[in-house]
């Protein structure tokens, strides 16, 4: 029957770092996690009595504290975080050879952002909500820093 403790309680606690290292925000591996930690120490209540069962809640507790502060203290997960990251946006210096009423095609549907072709070179652009399909002419209204706003030709 020890093992099988020992088995529930090691189970929940590496469902539990899982949970909060691995794959946050989806709360059921943690919550299966707490499910097997408590089954475990119910388990050596029933099995063993209140002195035993009281020790195995205590380490339980215990080894749980000490498993999450050497999983964030010593940067083991680091080595499986991407840390990679862009720093680039699609138009960056580049919306300096449009001007204001200049007219271009949809590359793709604007929905509300796409791509459309100015001057033979293609660009990520807004419309100010509305869909514009693929193909159709448009306008610049407004260039913002690297925003282009736009909309259909009538």
């Amino acid at each position: 029957m020890w093992l099988i403790i020992a088995a529930l309680i090691l189970a929940g606690i590496v469902l539990i770092i899982a949970e909060i290292v691995f794959i946050p925000g989806t709360t059921v591996v943690g919550f299966l996690g707490a499910i097997f930690m408590i089954a475990g120490v119910i388990f050596s209540y029933k099995q063993y009595g209140n002195d035993i069962g009281f020790y195995v809640l205590l380490g339980t507790g215990l080894a749980t504290g000490v498993a999450l502060y050497l999983s964030f203290r010593n940067g083991a997960w680091n080595k499986l975080a991407n840390k990679s990251a862009i720093k680039s946006r699609f138009n960056e210096g580049l919306t300096a050879q449009l001007t204001e009423g200049e007219e271009g095609v949809t590359v793709s549907a604007l929905r509300p952002i796409g791509t459309a072709d100015f001057q033979g070179k293609i660009f990520e652009v807004k419309t100010g909500g509305e869909y514009v399909s693929n193909a159709i002419r448009i306008r610049i209204v407004k260039i913002r820093s690297n925003d282009i706003l736009v909309e259909p030709i009538q």
